[in-house]
């Protein structure tokens, strides 16, 4: 007897038990029992093939507010930082498991505009212009 069928009858015996029941009713109820079971045990196979599918798609993945982890469907403004905490993956290895182009950044959109207006407000680039010219000057006296 196979084991989803000697589970279907435990619970079939354990129904009869407590109210009483039809030769039919039995049967009817063991049979639909063993399909559910059946059925579940299904899921259960297709749920372990799917483990390297991702929890996101590509698409919802990358949003204006949020990035989400495609491992685990997590939300976040950066992944780099997940990635190596949660997950001990680079975003090297990331990119590789989910075929993510080094275009795409692996930061939300809004998030990296708000920094990059931040960095032209204190004016980062002028200054890293000016000591990079310094820094040729002092390389040219030499």
């Amino acid at each position: 007897m196979s084991e989803l069928l000697q589970m279907a009858k435990d619970l079939v015996e354990a129904q009869a038990t407590s109210r009483s029941m039809s030769t039919e009713e039995m049967v009817v109820s063991l049979s639909e029992i063993h399909k559910a079971l059946q059925g579940l045990a299904a899921g259960g196979e297709n749920a372990e093939a799917d483990e390297n599918a991702p929890a996101v798609t590509r698409k919802k993945a990358f949003g204006r507010d949020k990035v989400y982890c495609m491992i685990c469907g997590e939300g976040m403004k950066t992944l780099a930082r997940h990635l190596r905490t949660k997950h001990d993956m680079t975003p090297g290895d990331y990119r590789k498991q989910f075929d993510i182009p080094r275009s795409q950044p692996l930061a939300a959109k809004n998030y990296s505009e708000k920094r990059r207006q931040m960095a032209i407000d204190r004016g980062l680039a002028d200054n890293l212009a000016k000591a990079r010219a310094a820094k040729g000057r002092k390389t040219r006296k030499k």
